[in-house]
């Protein structure tokens, strides 16, 4: 199955403690459907320092399942289902179901 949701699309998150928010996508991990979102979904680790890293509490984002995630319209910044589209020259782009806008370029 193609990919719905890709590493830099905006999304939004649709249910959870962050219902509402948006933010970038930083990484997709298929195998699992899930997804890092920057700015959601944070956590607060309790971190040993290394050679290379500081020690202490670091706050970071938790991965978030991709069934809680839909990509932002460009046009209205509300959450859109993804279809698929073969243009003329035979590629197949991703299509905003809201808007009808094509999602890549």
């Amino acid at each position: 199955m193609a990919a719905k949701i890709k590493k830099g699309d905006r999304v939004v998150v649709l249910a959870g403690k962050d219902k509402g928010r948006s933010g970038e996508v930083i990484r997709v991990m298929p195998k699992d459907n899930r997804a890092l979102v920057r700015g959601v979904n944070m956590i607060t680790r309790h971190q040993r320092q290394t050679a290379s890293e500081e020690g202490g509490i670091v706050r970071k984002e938790a991965p978030i399942h991709l069934s809680n995630l839909a990509i932002e319209d460009r046009e209205s910044g509300k959450a859109t289902r993804v279809g698929f589209r073969f243009l003329d020259d035979g590629r197949k782009v991703r299509v905003s179901k809201r808007s009808g806008e094509t999602i890549d370029g």
